[in-house]
């Protein structure tokens, strides 16, 4: 598939089987995965922990990588939450961050160029827990940061179901440079 414009889709694993991930993924010829979650592990789903996660990648030839530390919703500068503070354990995230603090981190923009040559060479779809794109930062943060600089963010549904992102009228605040 040839676009003249950068594509790049999401996708949530939420508590899919692990064949059920992968099914749209090659349905939409992903060939990287790139893992945005801040801690790539889970109680309920180890199917997605990091090493076993990455393991079934590699066994149906779609690449992972990592970038949680940089890309992650979850950010270790306490300056990057609206009360200052980093919360612990189970907090609703979504709505203590920051984004536009996130947006403007040297560490985050790194994060976003990565992404953005990894995109450029192969067909790229981003990796959180949460299904819901409303309700992850890959829509809010990533996909944000994406849409202002040019690209076509697309969003995979647990049905397999693609949407294509929009940008969110009040996260608007800070702008990035053309793609092109």
């Amino acid at each position: 598939m040839v676009s003249e414009k950068l594509q790049v889709y999401t996708i949530g694993h939420s508590t899919l089987e692990i064949e059920n991930f992968i099914r749209p993924l090659k349905e939409n010829y992903i060939q990287v995965l790139v893992d945005v979650r801040s801690q790539p592990y889970s109680r309920f789903n180890p199917q997605f922990n990091r090493e076993s996660f990455e393991h079934s990648m590699a066994h149906v030839d779609i690449e992972y990588v990592f970038a949680g530390d940089y890309l992650g919703g979850r950010p270790a500068d306490p300056t990057c939450y609206k009360d200052g503070v980093v919360p612990d354990g189970k907090a609703d995230y979504l709505r203590l961050v920051d984004y536009a603090q996130v947006m403007k981190r040297d560490w985050y923009q790194r994060g976003i160029e990565r992404l953005l040559q990894i995109a450029g060479e192969q067909l790229t779809a981003i990796m959180c827990s949460e299904e819901d794109p409303m309700q992850c930062h890959r829509h809010h943060l990533i996909s944000q940061t994406l849409l202002k600089r040019g690209a076509t963010v697309w969003h995979i549904r647990a049905n397999g179901d693609v949407e294509e992102a929009k940008l969110l009228p009040e996260k608007i605040e800070a702008q990035q440079p053309p793609l092109f």
